[in-house]
């Protein structure tokens, strides 16, 4: 299958402008992720359960997902450069909102909000690969990966470290005014592309239902991403309820620090995304998901407590981050070559069902803690991609890589 024209029409994209874009991901995706470190500070602050607070985080992974599908498609649709900087602003805003939220209804608005228009990694990410010839592809996917992942890492140890200092507010409002002097930066920097397609708006959400539904490959991705992210979500959101309760007695900031243990993943995703490149997602898909099965027995040993225990729960999370992402450069990789004119519209819907399954991850994960305790958790985390790995290995019409190999 030919990897086809670009759904661009700007050059190809320089390596200061790689980089330019994956620093971008990670602060914008920084946005739905720093909120787990903080949940206990929230509770205090408007006097709920932390139990209750959890749902801030809900709230923002709902409305990343609800962007996700109504916003994303739209990167077919308009030129980027105007689309991102709005959805910037529209962020700065939110964030600005729940940094002075009193209530927690409004504080949860107020992050779905930020989570709706926080979506510009994935817009970004799409147009990068319509930019990029197909041999370098998963790479450069990887790169921006790398720095979106590092977001989601460094966002816990900002707002853990920031919040134990100065509130649960601060964290909101130094975010804010990254995210828009993030949207100058891009004003000034984006290529100007031309959009792949003329559809009305209803046309292009339709389209992303009806990928899903006629592409086995890009359900097989998504079904694979749902799993393991929701094993990645309900293992953050526990470990802050499970960090500061009665096992650890420990303050928000140790949640940031553990999370730096997980940094080292912002290298294997180059890693996952050169090896896609040579031996194709399948095999990547399959070393992720072991990997995640793996990370969730690894983390049972945070019930020695102490150091020992520490030290298990750093090892456990770094191996499920490196499972997590580098499966989605595998995934992605696979379903950017399958419509190169619709790359958002794919996106799109790989994406929606990722971020639905992060969402009842962090319910599953608050319920399951709950309920079970910390081995609930680590049961939950063995079982969801234990599910996608027992469906890789099932024989079907559709599992053959298209995605085209570097030779040499």
């Amino acid at each position: 299958m030919s990897a086809g024209p670009p759904s661009t029409a700007a050059p190809a994209p320089s390596r200061r402008l790689i980089v330019l874009l994956s620093v971008a991901c990670g602060v914008a995706v920084a946005d739905i992720y720093f909120p787990q470190a903080i949940s206990p500070l929230i509770a205090d602050d408007l006097r709920v359960s932390p139990e209750s607070a959890a749902v801030v985080v809900t709230c923002a992974q709902l409305g990343y997902a609800a962007g996700i599908f109504l916003l994303v498609p739209l990167g077919d649709r308009l030129r980027h450069r105007g689309l991102v900087t709005t959805l910037l602003m529209v962020t700065c805003a939110g964030l600005v909102l729940a940094g002075t939220a009193t209530s927690l209804p409004v504080l949860a608005v107020a992050g779905a909000l930020v989570g709706l228009t926080t979506v510009v990694p994935q817009i970004l990410i799409p147009m990068a690969a319509g930019l990029t010839a197909p041999e370098r592809r998963g790479a450069v996917t990887g790169t921006l990966l790398s720095g979106l992942i590092g977001g989601i890492l460094l966002a816990r140890t900002f707002s853990g470290t920031l919040g134990e200092w100065l509130g649960r507010r601060a964290p909101y409002l130094v975010a804010a005014g990254l995210v828009l002097v993030l949207a100058l930066a891009l004003a000034a920097a984006l290529p100007a592309t031309t959009p792949s397609t003329d559809q009305p708006y209803p046309a292009l959400l339709a389209a992303s239902l009806r990928l899903l539904r006629t592409e086995p490959l890009l359900r097989r991705s998504a079904l694979y991403q749902v799993l393991v992210f929701a094993a990645f979500s309900a293992a953050w959101t526990a470990l802050a309820l499970y960090l500061t309760g009665p096992a650890y007695h420990l303050g928000t900031p140790a949640v940031g620090v553990l999370a730096l243990v997980g940094a080292a993943s912002m290298f294997a995703t180059p890693i996952a995304g050169r090896r896609t490149d040579r031996r194709g997602p399948d095999a990547v898909n399959l070393v992720c998901m072991v990997g995640a099965v793996a990370a969730g027995a690894l983390l049972l040993t945070g019930r020695l407590g102490g150091a020992v225990g520490l030290a298990g729960l750093g090892a456990g999370m770094l191996l499920l981050d490196v499972a997590v992402q580098s499966g989605q450069v595998a995934n992605q990789a696979r379903i950017f070559h399958l419509r190169p004119e619709a790359r958002a519209r794919l996106n799109t819907a790989y994406m929606t069902c990722a971020f639905l399954g992060g969402s009842a991850g962090s319910w599953l994960g608050v319920r399951a803690y709950s309920a079970l305790g910390w081995n609930g958790v680590c049961g939950l985390v063995v079982l969801l991609p234990g599910l996608a790995l027992l469906r890789h290995l099932l024989p079907a019409a559709e599992t053959t890589d298209r995605v085209p190999r570097r030779t040499g």
